[in-house]
């Protein structure tokens, strides 16, 4: 079984230290936003599976992009 990542400790409320910075929020689109990608351009949603993927139309084809959706934003 492979690991995610290495395992975040928790924040002691007696710390020194700062706390970590929060997870910045997941990105969320609707049918119809207009996105842009950075490797495909202009586009717009035509499917979104709830957390999981959106497919796009770019125009000249249709991409399923998976989340966390890094190089997708909307306009």
């Amino acid at each position: 079984m492979k690991r995610s990542g290495p395992a975040r400790r928790r924040h002691l409320p007696t710390s020194p230290f700062a706390p970590p910075p929060a997870a910045p929020p997941a990105k969320e689109f609707a049918l119809q936003d207009q996105v842009t990608h950075d490797k495909y351009g202009l586009g717009r949603i035509i499917e979104v599976e709830s957390g999981r993927a959106v497919l796009v139309d770019f125009g000249t084809r249709r991409v399923r992009i998976l989340a966390p959706y890094e190089k997708l934003f909307k306009l």
